[in-house]
């Protein structure tokens, strides 16, 4: 995908904050610290058009973003562990249930997993509740790179049993290396210009 243009828009917590909602629309939601902010940089080919952090819980808003005038980006707080209070994260949950539920234009949501880490409770709620809201998810493993291939395997395998999933059900990807761009690309376009009976499918 040859990136044009990519801006952010604002920031938000409640529905009439949002965005017109005109354009097709993904959701970028994972754990904190899992590399999302890095992915959506890769993906519009930006070095910081979502601040990055080593401190979890850095995204506290959800933060819409427009790529080439065609594709809404929405950075979505992160799960787990936050070093915040436990009275901010319950704030939250409602926030961004209130969002995926209502969101009209949104096609999917990009369900980040740390391929380090065996899928955690947050992970299987986040998919167990898109699923029985009849979402679409598509899942990414990032941070490819840290391992060797013989450790990819192994950890691929852990997520894979965790989710009672295969590998063709998620894309593999690299920050630095670029490795799952394209893919992810082309899974976006596809869903973004699926008719609306076909999505489910």
């Amino acid at each position: 995908m040859l990136i044009k243009s990519a801006e952010f828009i604002t920031s938000a917590v409640k529905p009439e904050q949002y965005p017109p909602g005109d354009l097709p629309e993904f959701a970028f939601a994972g754990r904190s610290n899992v590399g999302k902010s890095s992915l959506i940089n890769t993906l519009v080919s930006r070095k910081k058009l979502v601040l990055t952090s080593s401190a979890p819980g850095k995204t506290r808003l959800i933060n819409f973003f427009c790529v080439n005038n065609a594709f809404t980006f929405v950075d979505l707080p992160g799960y787990g562990f936050a070093r915040v209070s436990e009275i901010e994260r319950r704030k939250w949950r409602p926030m961004i249930e209130q969002y995926l539920s209502r969101r009209e234009n949104l096609k999917a949501v990009v369900v980040v997993l740390d391929i380090r880490r065996a899928p955690g409770t947050g992970d299987l709620q986040l998919l167990d509740w898109l699923d029985r809201h009849e979402i679409d998810s598509v899942l990414v493993v990032t941070k490819a790179d840290k391992l060797s291939k013989t450790a990819q395997a192994k950890q691929l395998q852990i997520i894979a049993d965790t989710l009672q999933l295969s590998s063709a059900d998620w894309v593999l990807f690299s920050a630095k290396s670029g490795l799952g761009r394209d893919i992810l690309w082309k899974t976006l376009v596809e869903l973004a210009t699926a008719a609306p009976e076909d999505e489910r499918a």
